[in-house]
C-alpha cells in the first residue's frame, strides 16, 4: 500500500487507456476496476483517469518534468550522438558530457548567475536586447564589467551549438523519444503488468518531478506580533 501513497507526492496525473471491448485491455480495465477506489482514499487530490474507446491501445500515461540533464543523459545512455553511417560521434559525445559537468557544478553556476549582475542597470539575459542594442558587448565598460559573464556563456553556447548540430533532426527526435518515456503499452499485458508499469512510472516521477513542498527544519525567520497583544 505504501507505494499507492506516494503517487500524488511524485505524479500529477495517472491516465489509464483501453477499448472494453477488446481482450487485449482487459488486464488495464481490471486492475483499474478493483484499485480505483484504494488509489482515490490514498490520493484524493490526484486525478485517476480512464479513457475508453474503440481500438484504443491499452496504456498507462503520466506527466514528467524532464530537463536539460535528464534529455543528455538519455541521448549518451541510447547512443544518440550518431554520424550518418550510425558509428558513434564523438565531438556531440564530449560535448554533451562537458554540458552535464557544468550543470553538476553548483560553484560555477552561481558564478554564472551572480556575474549576470556585475554591470549596474544592466541585465544581458533582458528580452529583446540584441534586437535593441545589438553591440552591447562592444561597450567598453559594460564588457568590462560582464567579461567572466561572457566567458561562461559563450562557451555554454558553443558546446550547445555543438550538441544539437546532428544530422536528420537528431536532437528534435531524442526529445521526442524521450517523452515518450510517459507512456507505458500495454496491449495484453495481465494485471500484474500493469501494476508494475504504475510502479514504474512512479519511479520516474521520484527522479524527475518535485511536487513535494520543501518544509523547513526549523523556523528560520521570525516576525514579533502587534505590540498590545
Amino acid at each position: 500500500m505504501s507505494w499507492k501513497a506516494a503517487l500524488s507526492r511524485h505524479l500529477p496525473v495517472v491516465r489509464f487507456f483501453g477499448c472494453p471491448k477488446s481482450p487485449a485491455s482487459r488486464g488495464i480495465i481490471g486492475w483499474y476496476s478493483k484499485n480505483y477506489e484504494e488509489l482515490k482514499m490514498l490520493n484524493p487530490t490526484m486525478p485517476l483517469l480512464l479513457r475508453c474507446s474503440d481500438n484504443a491501445m491499452p496504456a498507462i500515461t503520466t506527466e514528467l518534468s524532464f530537463n536539460t540533464s535528464h534529455l543528455l543523459k538519455y541521448m549518451l545512455q541510447k547512443n544518440k550522438f550518431q554520424n550518418t553511417d550510425g558509428s558513434i560521434n564523438e565531438e556531440r559525445t564530449a560535448a554533451a558530457k562537458k554540458f552535464l559537468g557544468y550543470l553538476a557544478d553548483p560553484q560555477l553556476k552561481r558564478e554564472y548567475e551572480v556575474s549576470r549582475w556585475n554591470s549596474p542597470g544592466f541585465d544581458p539575459m533582458r528580452p529583446f536586447l540584441e534586437e535593441d542594442q545589438p553591440d552591447w558587448k562592444t561597450d567598453p565598460k559594460i564588457s568590462k564589467d560582464l567579461s567572466r559573464y561572457i566567458e561562461i556563456h559563450d562557451e555554454l553556447e558553443s558546446t550547445w551549438n555543438v550538441i544539437t548540430s546532428g544530422p536528420n533532426n537528431e536532437f528534435t527526435k531524442a526529445e521526442n523519444g524521450l517523452l515518450m518515456c510517459q507512456r507505458v503499452d500495454l496491449w495484453c499485458a495481465g494485471e500484474m503488468e500493469v501494476e508494475a508499469a504504475l510502479k514504474h512510472l512512479l519511479n520516474l516521477g521520484k527522479e524527475c518531478n518535485d511536487l513535494e513542498p520543501e518544509m523547513p527544519e526549523y523556523i528560520t525567520e521570525f516576525y514579533p506580533g502587534a505590540s498590545d497583544l
